[in-house]
């Protein structure tokens, strides 16, 4: 994760982002604060990356990486406002003990777990408004797992995060909003997974399924309502965040969470 220390709102880089509406960066602190000191009371350990003053999307944590098995495939940018994020995210891999044969500087834009989210059996690799088709034969042959692509059609789900959660690797069990994908890759999710938990359009426009499960508890958005009945109906806990502020710069819980599978 990486402190808001220096989150604005300058530029538009997708629908959610409005520079005429001014960030209340003490509440996004205390928002992103409170997701932290939530993680670490569930028993996970939260490693923080340091803000750079000139990227204030450096929060978004998610897009800087992608971490399977131990081996960093790192982001390469679709808007030059982010693309130094890259580096920063390398580096502390570097810093933090990663071999470098472990780590790959990408091809092809792809944007972190923005657009990638891991399964026991598969990656599910998201297109269409960031990250580049190219970028899901890179991830194949680096980490050695089958990648499928999904092509996202609504530029508010811009990321794959935005429209798809994993919530339980292991089983390889997700939920989604159907309508965010374009038919043929509606058909590939049903048939991948057709008991998975699917979001409505409200939910979904809450930014809902910018969640993160660890199996058990599923962090996500305290507005997306509608999705904590059926969550608990599936045996797991939804923990509801407020990211308001966050929300402006269009991410949520998933947004500032990369996960280091190791």
């Amino acid at each position: 994760m990486c402190p808001p220390a220096h989150f604005t709102v300058t530029y538009s880089i997708n629908p959610w982002m409005d520079p005429t509406k001014p960030v209340d960066l003490p509440l996004a602190v205390a928002q992103w604060e409170d997701l932290r000191d939530r993680y670490r009371s569930l028993g996970h350990t939260v490693e923080l990356l340091t803000p750079d003053p000139a990227l204030p999307d450096m929060v978004f944590a998610a897009n800087g990486a992608t971490v399977v098995g131990g081996r960093v495939l790192g982001a390469r940018f679709a808007y030059p406002e982010r693309t130094a994020e890259a580096d920063a995210h390398l580096d502390w891999f570097r810093r933090n003990g990663w071999a470098e044969e472990d780590l790959r500087v990408p091809q092809h834009v792809n944007e972190g777990e923005g657009d990638f989210a891991v399964t026991d059996s598969w990656i599910l690799a998201g297109t269409g408004f960031r990250s580049s088709p190219l970028s899901h034969g890179e991830a194949q042959e680096f980490f050695g797992r089958p990648v499928i692509g999904l092509e996202l059609v609504d530029p508010r789900y811009y990321h794959l995060d935005t429209a798809l959660c994993v919530l339980d690797e292991a089983a390889d069990e997700v939920m989604y909003f159907p309508d965010a994908f374009s038919p043929g890759s509606r058909a590939v999710l049903d048939r991948l997974f057709p008991d998975a938990l699917k979001a409505t359009a409200e939910d979904a426009a809450a930014l809902g399924l910018n969640a993160v499960s660890d199996g058990r508890h599923v962090l996500l958005p305290q507005t997306a309502t509608g999705l904590f009945g059926p969550l608990r109906a599936r045996g797991f806990e939804p923990i509801g965040m407020d990211l308001g502020e966050l929300l402006k710069g269009g991410g949520s819980v998933k947004c500032c969470t990369q996960e280091l599978r190791p």
